[in-house]
């Protein structure tokens, strides 16, 4: 008499599919995935973090200590953890799914969002050939490399990288070419632009770093920025501790890249990206500047 193997219990349980399916994969290639509802926007807090009453996200902007299991926080909560994504506390939300969101930075590239015919004209006339993925109404155009977001750069241009979501449409098609720096200068000329009723002083017009800035600088605008770049990404890295120390580290080792140039080689414009990329994982800004000047400090060309 013949005995049959009882089907193992992982095969009787139903396999995800949609949305789910689809952040289930991205997060096992090491994409930070999140859900996103009905007009792909992402889910509302739950009422403990409603109006960021929990102190929000360690990796927030405005860091702090909520470790809520549930998707809140848009794209505070993209995650690559199969757990958290098959969890209880995300089941509700991936029923009620439309689409599937991912952080471009959490994976180093940057997102170019081209909304209509327009703008991708100009992307053509202007920006390097990269991968590019349609979307409802234009493309994505997307880079290797991370810089700050920032809507409305141009008519039918958002940028979307730092502590911002991009829709998953697939893999697209293309070559990822890095990221352009006529890419960052749109994003720098946004934040020259003070909003109606700021002031000249505030965070977003503070200095940016470039060529007026830097006319005594022997490295080329790529080189300076490739390392600023990744000096800001260890930064923001350290979302629960030693960012202050990072911040530090980073400036010192820019510093020194310059200690040979005649100057004036701009370091205090790449000083402030450093400070705002610590405050941004929640150092308090008096240290951070600390922080900084003391790591550009140590060579003879630091803000000259």
């Amino acid at each position: 008499m013949t005995h049959s193997t009882p089907p193992r219990r992982d095969r009787l349980r139903p396999q995800p599919t949609g949305p789910l399916a689809t952040a289930l994969a991205l997060a096992s290639r090491g994409v930070p995935v999140l859900p996103l509802r009905v007009g792909k926007a992402p889910f509302g807090n739950c009422p403990s973090c409603a109006k960021n009453a929990c102190g929000g996200r360690p990796n927030m902007k405005q860091a702090g200590p909520c470790t809520c299991p549930r998707p809140c926080h848009a794209w505070a909560a993209a995650t690559t953890d199969p757990s958290t994504l098959t969890s209880t506390a995300w089941a509700t939300a991936w029923r009620q799914a439309t689409a599937v969101a991912y952080h471009p930075a959490g994976v180093r590239l940057t997102v170019v969002d081209l909304d209509h015919a327009d703008a991708i004209t100009w992307a053509h006339a202007h920006l390097p050939p990269t991968r590019t993925v349609p979307t409802t109404r234009g493309q994505h155009w997307i880079y290797v490399g991370t810089m700050h977001s920032a809507h409305g750069v141009r008519p039918g241009v958002d940028i979307k990288s730092r502590m911002a979501y991009a829709r998953w449409l697939g893999p697209g098609t293309g070559r990822m070419a890095p990221l352009p720096d006529v890419v960052r200068a749109l994003a720098v000329r946004q934040e020259a632009t003070p909003p109606r009723g700021a002031v000249a002083s505030s965070p977003s017009a503070r200095a940016a770093w470039d060529r007026s800035v830097a006319t005594g600088c022997r490295h080329t605008e790529r080189y300076v920025r490739t390392g600023l770049e990744r000096g800001l990404d260890l930064v923001t890295a350290h979302t629960e501790s030693g960012a202050g120390s990072q911040a530090f580290q980073v400036a010192r080792f820019l510093a020194k890249q310059h200690g040979q140039c005649p100057g004036p080689c701009g370091l205090d414009a790449l000083g402030e990206d450093i400070v705002a990329a610590a405050v941004a994982v929640g150092v308090p800004e008096p240290y951070a500047r600390r922080a900084v000047a003391n790591g550009l400090g140590l060579t003879a060309h630091t803000a000259a």
